[in-house]
């Protein structure tokens, strides 16, 4: 294969590390210029693809690309747009090749979670039925942890240490005020079908913090829960409870669920926590505060798991040296080799065995009571957010980078989103 450009684009909710990520792929491309020319990256994620809205990385300094790695959220934008299936809307698939082939686009690096692992192999399927290769490559990320044939998925480890963090402080805090004041707190984190995240408040019990975790793997038990709230407050003074989003009844109905959708056609979640604080109050009367974590979980990079930057960069780095020795339609991966010393490589798998395939909370890893986790859930959540990796700071402040995210001149006629 000549030598072709890149196109690098960022999908669905950032993280703390996604640019972590952005960075080992232009810094590893950089590095070998004699078989990629420019990378690109679509302004806003594959809208920008679609909209041949591309910006020209080579415009930034290499200072710049490396404070990437310490920057949170997209630095090139990104956006919740799934691409339907080949057989319903070619039109935009052959817009991207179009926008390809108008930009002598060879590889393609797409960051992000499952259904984009699922747009990248569908690239990946129809260039080759349009007679123009392009080697796509899925860059995993996602807070959820949720990719499939992958030990864990970076921006996952720096969400987990802000919420083991923030429970552990607010329990405290609920802690001293208990006799006279709070006894509940209850805090919503995100997770939509897997309770990797609010597992992560299972590592304080090490310390004594009462903690029940709800998880969306388990059908949500009132009086169950209710009398282990009622348990906790009578020995300890006060009880922590960490709830998912995805949280659902018997019946599989999401417990928060607001009747609405997402552009992935996921349904709209939020207030699991108020829902979960009231039952408390009606049935035991304890005062409680509650609070959801939001974009506050996943844009904390002043509080990254170093082990989880260095995740995103290693696959960054990796999708790079995975298209240069002509690998098409995969994802690397991170395999596990020992938990103490915690020692990991990188590996790779089929996208045809990424896309649209969710992993969720092993049952040995959820314990017996379905409110906490076991010794084996603790072993593989411990090295995953251990280390600090902190951003700059100026004036009291963390100095975040802002590319120029200069745009290329556009080729095509204009397309219709």
């Amino acid at each position: 294969m000549s030598k072709k450009n890149a196109l690098y684009a960022q999908s669905g909710g950032v993280t703390a590390v996604i640019n972590a990520s952005a960075c080992g792929v232009i810094e590893t491309a950089r590095k070998h210029k004699d078989k990629i020319g420019t990378v690109f990256a679509g302004r806003n994620g594959i809208i920008g693809a679609l909209g041949e809205d591309l910006i020209d990385t080579s415009k930034e300094s290499d200072a710049d690309i490396a404070a990437l790695r310490f920057t949170p959220s997209g630095a090139f934008g990104s956006a919740r747009y799934k691409l339907k299936g080949l057989e319903d809307n070619d039109r935009e698939y052959e817009r991207l090749i179009a926008v390809f082939k108008a930009h002598d686009i060879g590889y393609f690096f797409y960051n992000g979670g499952g259904d984009s692992a699922d747009t990248c192999y569908k690239v990946s399927q129809l260039s080759q039925t349009l007679g123009y290769p392009v080697q796509a490559i899925h860059v995993p990320k996602t807070i959820d942890n949720d990719l499939p044939l992958t030990d864990c998925c970076p921006g996952f480890g720096s969400v987990a240490k802000y919420i083991a963090i923030s429970t552990l402080e607010a329990s405290l805090d609920v802690r001293s005020m208990a006799k006279t004041s709070t006894q509940i707190f209850v805090l919503e984190v995100m997770g939509r079908h897997a309770g990797w995240i609010a597992a992560a408040a299972g590592l304080l019990a090490e310390q004594g913090i009462p903690v029940v975790i709800l998880f969306p793997e388990i059908p949500f038990d009132q009086a169950k829960f209710l009398a282990k709230v009622d348990a906790n407050v009578r020995k300890f003074g006060y009880c922590t409870v960490v709830v998912s989003e995805g949280v659902r009844l018997a019946d599989g109905k999401f417990l928060a669920e607001q009747g609405t959708k997402d552009a992935f056609g996921h349904v709209h979640l939020g207030g699991a926590a108020p829902v979960i604080a009231n039952l408390i109050k009606e049935a035991h009367g304890f005062k409680f505060h509650w609070a959801v974590a939001n974009y506050l979980q996943r844009a904390a990079r002043h509080l990254a798991s170093k082990t989880d930057v260095k995740h995103a960069y290693d696959v960054g780095r990796a999708a790079v040296q995975l298209a240069l020795k002509g690998h098409n339609s995969v994802m690397p991966t991170i395999e596990r080799v020992s938990d103490a010393p915690y020692k990991y490589k990188i590996g790779m798998a089929d996208l045809k065995n990424v896309a649209n395939v969710e992993k969720f909370m092993p049952k040995n890893f959820i314990s017996r009571d379905g409110f906490g986790i076991t010794e084996a859930c603790r072993r593989y959540l411990t090295p995953l957010i251990q280390g600090e990796d902190y951003p700059h700071y100026a004036n009291g402040l963390p100095r975040y980078v802002t590319l120029k995210n200069v745009s290329v001149k556009k080729k095509l006629p204009p397309f219709a989103i």
